[in-house]
């Protein structure tokens, strides 16, 4: 008799574990990527476009680190990485760019703003020192790419290689003669629904030879 009942409790245990289960992976089979704030790289790649205009809504500080880990994860010439990100958050800091840099004007609306940087100590020596562009700007695309797949809104304003620009970025940011300012990004929640341009080119395209 005892055997028989314990026979029944392992049966309704494995008939409820079963159950659990398979609720759990319809759950998860549920969530979509808008709800997770996820979105496939090729998504976020077609869906990423300038924005220029911020919610008041504040960024969650792991999504800004979510931002500079995809910028550092870029691809840069002999892994020398000569780039350097200075997140302003400061209220009138982010003014006085807009009141100074009329192109970065937006980010006086903006929670916040990357400005990334060449280090000229880590860059590559001899005719290869301009490559810290080509590095910082790819930093840069991860950035704004990582920043769309997170709901975010953001637009390259571009520093370097105007002197007066980036004359007056290194006084606002108090910059050492080292570290030369390629861009700003301002960055926000968008106001208002964003419709990113499609670019695609078919003439632009050619194959083996021009």
């Amino acid at each position: 008799m005892t055997s028989k009942i314990l026979n029944i409790v392992l049966a309704l245990a494995v008939v409820i574990l079963a159950v659990e289960l398979y609720l759990a992976k319809q759950n998860t089979a549920a969530i979509q990527p808008e709800e997770t704030g996820e979105m496939s790289a090729l998504t976020a790649i077609a869906q990423r476009t300038s924005v220029r205009a911020y919610s008041d809504q504040p960024v969650e500080e792991e999504k800004v680190e979510t931002l500079l880990r995809a910028a550092m994860a870029a691809p840069t010439a002999r892994d020398c990485r000569p780039w350097a990100f200075v997140v302003v958050k400061d209220r009138k800091v982010l003014e006085a760019i807009a009141d100074t840099l009329r192109n970065a004007r937006m980010a006086a609306k903006a929670q916040l703003a990357i400005v990334v940087c060449g280090d000229m100590t880590k860059a590559i020596e001899g005719e290869g020192r301009d490559f810290w562009i080509q590095d910082a700007s790819a930093a840069t695309e991860n950035l704004l790419i990582a920043a769309t797949a997170q709901g975010l809104g953001a637009v390259w304003t571009g520093i370097y290689p105007s002197a007066k620009r980036t004359q007056t970025c290194r006084e606002l940011l108090g910059l050492p003669e080292h570290i030369i300012p390629l861009n700003i990004i301002p960055i926000g929640y968008p106001a208002g629904e964003v419709t990113p341009k499609d670019k695609w080119d078919p003439t632009n395209i050619h194959t083996d030879r021009w």
